[in-house]
């Protein structure tokens, strides 16, 4: 089938439609059996049988091709849409059997291309293992010799999706259809590859507990949490997707969720995949990335990661939700060596592959990867289209920031007398304050345990003398069953605490007349109430900084709801912080002033925030507390950004261009080796050659535009020549397409109508 579909492709042939059925103009000379019709003489009309021995419906190629193509660009339309549409066309009324017969049909045609691209592959020598995993994106993986060497050799990110669930049929008392039929392509892990990892992670209800935080990432994001929190309904055979992409866009690997949420074992099979194929200093963007670094670093990967350099990080959209103190660590904007990657190409992923839920929830296990494969593999194709246009894009955003922002900078710095310097030791000091906010002063701790020992002793002491009491209260009541029992358990719980309170005061002793009791107490008030004041000052920062962020100019909307909602639940954490500081004030002798929730909401900055005189250190006259300060920090650090994308698009716009050279060479090497044995194959070759070439030309037109500028740093010559030439030449029987003319855009849609029209004939 897959050469008679190769040769239908090669023929010159053209067919009409006359007298209810196709004409040809060439003779045919097939001798069948009466009763039998085979699917290779249906190829050669341009049809395809609905089953292997007497079939009574044929579809054609052109409206399977066209099938494919609309639901590549629009993933909702079903296939039982289509068979409406085909009924309609010809004016017969719609059965559903019809919906049966062209997806059988549709499933045969896809296998009949999958196997062409095997052909393909190997004429091209792309078919060694992991190659597209490798190849997929030659901005990140196509590596040149003695180009600059960049501190993480590429970006990508992970995220899981849950729209993409299927249904169990057996959770309704169904019987799901057997199908043998698997995936083809290799972006899917699975789950025995997964499922090494299902043990790494110890369950635990403590996790989140054991943080000492008092504004923890666990407690904000469900994937972060304990894994047993991590539960999908009974009724979803798989409840979703689990990929990784390039910073660009391309799909690097996916995996299936099976009956579960976004458990640790999904992203550390693909920190595993990803180190084996790729090696060391890869930087990978995960909302949880700051969590997730815990997780990886103690599970079996961590020292292999460690030492390969793997560094997480989360996204810019998502690390806005995340605390100060942990945006410091894991925002892109804070890490050296990310550019202006905001790692969060998942979400645009999932925004489009959401579409595919409607056609796969009730589809067989096959069925939702054929549909998922589909999406994915014109998603790369799309990308790779637009992959020119990302890099200019990046490169004119990134030098734009740099010409404006350096000139903005150093006015700022010489009206303060900030040195770059200094950036550096703000950070720091940041970073150190908001430490210093999780813990008190060591040198008070032994002072605290003893106080909290002997309350601990008086009321043990209570508890026994309570438990004395209801044990004679029962020695004087009537003998009964349930009289004796009570009896039984007031003895063994007074002989446990008479246990505890000699324990206890064998250490408090040992103490007792070493430290002032009274003066001691008034400290442990002091203590609860610094406590209640550190919670409280630590969630008004956060607040005021994030506020900050809603202000700052070029904020998009989404990002500013974003933002907006994680105020909203931190307000409610700091109505019960304000409760606790309020009730801890009250009890110092002589009372601290209470604060009320008017006071606290309307703060718009630190100088404000009165309450913080009676902290231990008032941030307020900190250097980098100041809002110019905090201003030109942010700023310094975008510029820092913006020359590091400019330093990594610098060495992608030369990896990209010699991956078009190279291919090229591929493609001409290709179509001679197989001219002469494989005349069909070699044609198929010559027309995909044709549309990667319009491609490339497209890319070519826009590398140019960023190589003529002054500012352009990367390479210009390699081998001694210039490495943009004037035109792309091509292999013989294709036709060359020059970059020269004025109207290129116009030009290249023309070949493009060209090239359908030749596919259509």
């Amino acid at each position: 089938m897959v050469d008679a579909y190769l040769e239908y492709r090669n023929t010159a042939h053209r067919w009409a439609w006359t007298d209810g059925q196709y004409q040809d103009t060439a003779d045919c000379d097939v001798d069948d059996p009466p009763g039998t019709f085979h699917v290779e003489y249906i190829d050669v009309f341009g049809c395809l049988g609905t089953s292997p021995l007497h079939p009574t419906v044929a579809i054609s190629l052109r409206s399977l091709e066209l099938y494919r193509q609309m639901h590549q660009v629009c993933p909702r339309l079903s296939i039982q849409a289509q068979a409406c549409l085909l009924c309609y066309m010809h004016n017969i009324p719609y059965r559903s059997y019809l919906s049966q017969q062209f997806s059988e049909a549709f499933d045969i045609y896809l296998e009949i291309l999958h196997r062409v691209d095997v052909r393909v592959s190997v004429a091209l020598g792309h078919d060694a293992p992991n190659w597209r995993l490798r190849n997929t994106c030659p901005s990140c993986f196509y590596k040149l010799e003695d180009e600059p060497v960049l501190k993480f050799s590429f970006l990508c990110e992970m995220d899981g999706n849950n729209s993409l669930k299927r249904v169990d049929f057996s959770s309704r008392g169904q019987v799901e259809r057997l199908d043998n039929k698997c995936f083809h392509m290799d972006y899917w892990l699975t789950p025995v590859d997964v499922d090494i990892f299902k043990h790494e992670v110890k369950a635990s209800s403590s996790d989140a507990s054991n943080d000492n935080s008092c504004f923890s990432c666990v407690e904000r994001w469900r994937n972060a949490g304990p894994e047993q929190r991590k539960r999908m309904f009974a009724m979803f055979a798989e409840s979703g997707i689990f990929i990784v992409a390039c910073r660009h866009g391309n799909i690097l690997l996916a995996c299936d969720m099976i009956q579960s949420g976004e458990l640790a074992k999904y992203p550390l099979a693909m920190v595993n995949k990803l180190m084996e194929v790729h090696g060391s200093n890869i930087a990978c963007g995960y909302d949880i990335g700051c969590t997730f670094s815990k997780t990886l670093s103690s599970s079996s990967l961590g020292p292999r990661a460690a030492e390969l350099g793997f560094r997480l990080v989360v996204g810019s959209f998502h690390g806005h939700a995340h605390n100060r103190a942990c945006q410091l660590d894991w925002h892109p904007h804070h890490v050296t060596g990310m550019g202006r990657a905001d790692f969060e190409g998942c979400e645009r992923i999932f925004a489009s592959s959401n579409a595919l839920a409607p056609g796969t929830r009730h589809a067989s296990s096959f069925h939702r990867h054929q549909a998922i494969e589909q999406h994915f593999a014109f998603w790369d194709e799309d990308k790779y289209a637009a992959l020119s246009r990302f890099l200019s894009n990046h490169y004119r955003e990134a030098l734009k920031i740099v010409k404006d922002g350096t000139g903005q900078l150093k006015m700022i710095q010489n009206a303060h007398g900030i040195s770059d310097d200094d950036f550096a030791r703000f950070l720091s000091a940041e970073k150190s304050y908001l430490q210093g906010l999780k813990a008190e002063p060591p040198e008070e701790t032994l002072q605290f345990q003893y106080i909290e020992a002997l309350d601990t002793l008086h009321q043990h002491h209570a508890n026994w003398l309570d438990a004395q009491a209801m044990t004679q209260k029962l020695y004087g009541s009537i003998a009964t069953p349930e009289t004796v029992k009570a009896m039984q358990k007031a003895v063994r719980k007074v002989n446990s605490l008479a246990g505890r309170i000699e324990t206890m005061e064998q250490h408090v002793l040992f103490l007792e007349d070493q430290l002032g009791l009274q003066e001691t107490k008034q400290k442990v008030a002091e203590r609860n109430y610094r406590r209640a004041l550190d919670e409280l000052e630590w969630l008004v920062v956060q607040r005021l900084f994030e506020l900050s962020k809603l202000n700052v100019s070029g904020t998009g909307y989404k990002l500013w709801t974003h933002i907006a909602k994680a105020l909203q639940r931190r307000l409610e954490a700091i109505r019960k912080a304000l409760s606790r500081y309020n009730e801890h004030a009250e009890r110092l002798s002589p009372p601290r002033p209470t604060l009320t929730w008017k006071q606290i909401v309307e703060y718009s900055f630190l100088g404000e925030f009165d309450l913080l005189h009676h902290a231990r250190n008032d941030v307020r006259q900190e250097d980098w507390a100041k809002p110019a300060v905090r201003e030109a920090t942010v700023q310094y650090l975008g510029l820092l950004r913006a020359r590091e994308e400019l330093a990594r698009l610098e060495v992608e716009i030369p990896r990209l261009w010699t991956r078009m050279a190279d291919e090229q060479l591929e493609y001409e090497d290709a179509i001679k080796r197989t001219d002469d044995v494989n005349a069909p194959l070699a044609a198929e070759l010559r027309r995909r050659w044709t549309c990667r070439q319009m491609v490339n030309n497209l890319h070519e037109k826009r590398l140019r535009w960023i190589i003529e500028l002054p500012e352009y740093g990367g390479l210009r010559e390699m081998d001694g020549g210039d490495i943009f030439s004037d035109t792309v030449t091509t292999p013989d029987g294709v036709q060359d397409v020059h970059l020269d003319d004025e109207d290129s855009f116009e030009v290249d849609m023309e070949a493009m109508d060209s090239f359908v029209d030749s596919i259509d004939n």
